[in-house]
């Protein structure tokens, strides 16, 4: 294969489709008449139910090639198969809104790794209904919006978020430890564009102090999912996990110490892995082409 000229741009092709003959065929074929080169590619096509599933990492060999020049070519081909597809430029940083409230290891993972440069993301907000960490997250230069929550303000100040997805241009958002649930109005606005994270001890250990739960049951693993957000409370489409082994030396504040690490690492990867084109929603689950 050959490879793409180290200066030429470079895009990101994602599609899903029904399964049937050709399809690798004819988008290699399209790539190779607009003059592309193949970096990596990645399928999968579901026996189950027959459906296929690509991500497409190439290059131009001219800088003529544009993600919309790309993509209004590429349309005969997608409407040919009736696939789903995106086409983004390769390296291009989405833009995230960061929602917090007290717990906040999940918020500084995040803001360290987009600082330096390992998530390909702008954080262009954080959002908190406590005022806690307007510090760290203003030290980085990040604006920071504290919106109260009560039983009496909940629909205001879901409001006040939609207005601020709309306001700051955002593309995903990310809740890193939020601790309100999101209406089922909301959850329907921001589908396939919310990623939430919560310990994996649920439903088995739901309500306060869910590790205190769990070292007095005496569990082996602790955990955590990220998922995107849905009408059902924690139970979105599964993007990420991350599991660690425990024994009985292990005391509440150990198990909380590693659950704090594997909600940290869920969550950047799934961060990642969307950012990067990698997860497709196929129902109530998904697909990471990694």
């Amino acid at each position: 294969m050959e490879t793409a000229n180290s200066s030429a741009p470079e895009y990101v092709l994602t599609l899903d489709c029904p399964e049937t003959r050709g399809i690798v065929h004819a988008v290699s074929g399209f790539l190779l008449e607009q003059g592309c080169d193949i970096l990596e590619s990645k399928q999968f096509d579901s026996q189950l139910d027959r459906h296929f599933f690509m991500r497409i990492h190439f290059g131009s060999a001219g800088d003529h090639a544009t993600v919309d020049s790309l993509g209004d070519a590429f349309v005969s081909v997608a409407e040919q198969f009736g696939m789903h597809w995106q086409l983004r430029r390769h390296g291009s940083k989405r833009r995230v809104l960061i929602m917090v409230s007290k717990f906040e290891h999940c918020l500084n993972d995040l803001l360290f790794r987009a600082r330096i440069g390992e998530l390909p993301i702008d954080i262009v907000g954080v959002v908190s209904n406590h005022p806690d960490h307007r510090g760290i997250v203003e030290w980085h230069g990040i604006p920071f919006f504290h919106v109260p929550v009560t039983p009496d303000t909940k629909a205001a100040a879901e409001e006040r978020l939609l207005e601020l997805v709309d306001r700051l241009d955002v593309e995903l958002v990310v809740l890193a430890r939020y601790m309100q649930v999101l209406s089922d109005e909301l959850t329907r606005r921001l589908d396939g564009r919310a990623i939430n994270i919560h310990h994996s001890f649920l439903p088995s250990f739901k309500g306060a102090k869910p590790y205190h739960q769990a070292h007095a049951r005496g569990v082996k693993t602790v955990g955590a999912t990220a998922h995107y957000v849905n009408a059902e409370l924690d139970e979105g489409p599964i993007i990420s996990q991350q599991v660690v082994e425990v024994d009985h030396t292990f005391g509440p504040d150990d198990l909380v110490a590693a659950g704090r690490d594997t909600e940290c690492k869920a969550l950047s990867n799934a961060v990642r892995w969307h950012c990067e084109g990698r997860v497709i929603l196929q129902g109530n689950r998904t697909v990471v082409l990694r």
